[in-house]
This record gives structure tokens, sequence and C-alpha cells, in this order.
């Protein structure tokens, strides 16, 4: 039996984590941090190495490197279905939601830029372009930012030609009202706002607050309630300010949760994050999805890694430039992209990904 390429055995599977503390204090509706945790994969054929990583618990690494790695030595790196199909099998009795999922997700998106390398193209190219370049939308406005770091970073994105900017709310709901429009004050008029709360409140706070923003031109509402809760999230849909769309789904896991959120009708736009939902094969299939019931798509974080993504998903329309992971991704990353006139372009150049990891710089954070 004759194939197109010849079978490229992995001869390696490393991995590694690196806590990386936050530039400020940060904080949403229902969550505070300090510090973030990068998982990195690094899987070796063909004389190549791919990189793959996710944003998760250093518990996730150990899973790859108990669980995982057994599974890819001496196996394929082109067939990549299949050994997502191992990976999938493995974590059976361990619970697909969270860690494992996240695991499988640094591996495969590793063995898709392994691809990318092995055949000398880029992701972007590999996948097939819907669109040269993606919108981005600033992502920030953290409930600890005092309203003087709030403007400055929201104006600065808008300043800098990004046209939508998002802001986090729900930690103190007095004051959200008076946050959104020291917002809208910053970024002026010609600047989309959106607002995500992270789950922070109940379906009747939502729905009033919903009222409130619309007063300023506010036109995403990410999370009003639990993504948990489908019925409420179709009522906000249903019965709020029209033109707002009603966004969630960065915590899907699976292909099942997009799909009942979908039958739902819960949402005006479905967010996928491949470093959650299987990597770029799991968010291939909430592309898929998404183009089928006929709802946008937009990622959620990881910019660098979603970029050749969103310019292959035909059913996207922006991509979460979030702060803290576009900090640590320009940090850690050779080649992540700068937003060029609220524009992110992949570069067609450079195979897979596009993107290197700086270990040296890197060291310092490892745990």
């Amino acid at each position: 039996m004759s194939t197109l390429h010849p079978p490229e055995p992995i001869v390696h599977v490393g991995v590694s984590a690196y806590r990386i503390p936050t530039d400020a204090p940060e904080s949403d509706g229902t969550l505070e941090w300090d510090s973030t945790t990068l998982v990195l994969v690094r899987i070796n054929a063909g004389g190549a190495s791919g990189i793959g990583y996710t944003y998760a618990d250093t518990a996730t690494a150990a899973l790859i490197r108990d669980r995982l790695a057994p599974l890819l030595h001496g196996r394929d790196a082109l067939s990549i279905n299949a050994r997502w199909q191992d990976m999938a099998t493995a974590i059976r009795n361990l619970g697909r939601p969270g860690i494992c999922s996240m695991a499988i997700s640094a591996v495969d998106v590793a063995l898709w830029d392994l691809k990318g390398k092995l055949l000398n193209v880029s992701l972007a190219a590999l996948l097939g372009p819907a669109r040269q370049a993606i919108a981005v939308y600033g992502s920030g406005g953290f409930t600890s930012y005092s309203e003087q770091r709030l403007r400055e970073q929201l104006g600065g994105w808008a300043q800098s030609g990004i046209r939508h900017v998002k802001m986090k709310i729900g930690r103190e709901p007095e004051h959200d009202v008076a946050r959104v429009r020291a917002a809208r004050e910053a970024i002026g008029v010609d600047t989309g706002l959106f607002v995500d709360a992270n789950g922070a409140y109940t379906r009747k706070q939502a729905l009033a607050f919903a009222r409130d923003f619309a007063q300023h031109d506010v036109t995403w509402f990410e999370e009003p309630v639990s993504s948990d809760d489908l019925s409420s999230l179709r009522l906000l849909r249903d019965d709020g300010p029209p033109g707002m769309a009603i966004s969630a789904g960065e915590y899907g896991y699976d292909l099942p949760y997009f799909r009942r959120m979908l039958e739902a009708q819960a949402v005006d736009v479905l967010q996928a994050d491949a470093t959650r939902c299987g990597g770029v094969t799991g968010f291939l299939g909430a592309c898929a999805l998404c183009e089928a019931w006929g709802i946008p798509l937009s990622s959620h974080c990881a910019p660098a890694l979603h970029l050749p993504l969103m310019c292959a998903a035909r059913p996207g329309i922006h991509l979460e430039y979030f702060h803290d992971h576009a900090r640590i991704e320009h940090m850690l990353f050779e080649g992540a992209a700068v937003p060029d006139n609220g524009m992110l372009a992949p570069e067609m150049a450079r195979p897979g990904l596009g993107i290197e990891f700086r270990r040296q710089e890197a060291r310092c954070y490892e745990v």
C-alpha cells in the first residue's frame, strides 16, 4: 500500500512547565491570580522538532509524561488522527474534561507543528487559509485594575488600531456600570466595547446589566452567567438588547460540549480554545460545528497558537489578544506576531506554527 509520505517515527517526547508571574495582580468576576503556568511539549521525528503548549496546571505535564508520551514513542508522527484517538482512549477512565483534554491539546499542537516542519510548510498553509489575516480584540481590563490603568490599557489598544477591546466585570457589580462608562470614554465612539463577567451574575442581574451596558454601546456580553447554565444564556440571547452578542464556550473540552451549547441556541458567537478542546484537531471539530449551525467562531486566549487556526476557520470572526498570554508569548516565543492596525497575519515562510520556544529565557520560570 502506497502513502503520500513515508511514516516518520517519533523518537522523543519531552514536557516541561513554567510559572510566569503576572505584571500586576489580575482578577475577573470569579477568580484571582498572580501567575500563569505554561506547559510545553516537544516532539522529535525525522530530524525535526515540534512544539505545543497549553496554559494549565503542572499536573498536566505529569499526565503527559506518564500517560501520553509512552503512547507516542515509535509511532508515526504524521498520522495525527491516529495519535489523537490513542490519547483519547488512554484517558477514558480519568475523565475527559479538564487536565486530560489540556494534556491532549498540548501534544496535538506539537504534532501539527512537527508535521508542518516535516513538510516544510506553515500550519496556516497546511490547514488552508480562508483569509490572510484575522482581526484581534484587545482583552484585559481586569477587575483588579484601577480606573486609570483600565483607561490606559483599553485606550492604548484603541489608539493602536485595534477595533474592539474587552474588559472584565462582575467582581463588584455595584461598580460595573461606572467602569464600563470609563472604558467607553477612554476608547471613544469608534471602538467596539466587549464585557466578560466570567459567570459572576445571576440571570436577573445579567439581564438588568445588559440593558445598562447597552447605554454605553457594549456589543458583546461574554459568560453573563455560568456557561453551564444554557437556559439562562438562551434567555439573555433572546431577551437582551438588540445588537449585543452573547458568547461562551471557553470551557469546552470536547465536541459534545459545543454541540449541546449550539443545540440549546445559547450563544450568538461560540468561543473555542485549542489549548483545552483537544488541540488543532479538536478546534477544527468545533469550527465544523459552528459552520453546520451557522454560528460565528472566536478563539479564546493563546493568540500565537490560534493565529493560523483562525486564518483557516471559515466561520471565524476574530481572535482574542489576551494581555496575559500575549505578554508571555512575546517573552518566550520567537516569532510571536504583533497586531498591525488591529490585524494579525501568520508568517507563511516559517514552517509549522511559526514560533520557536526561547528555552534560555524561560529557564528562570521552570517548575
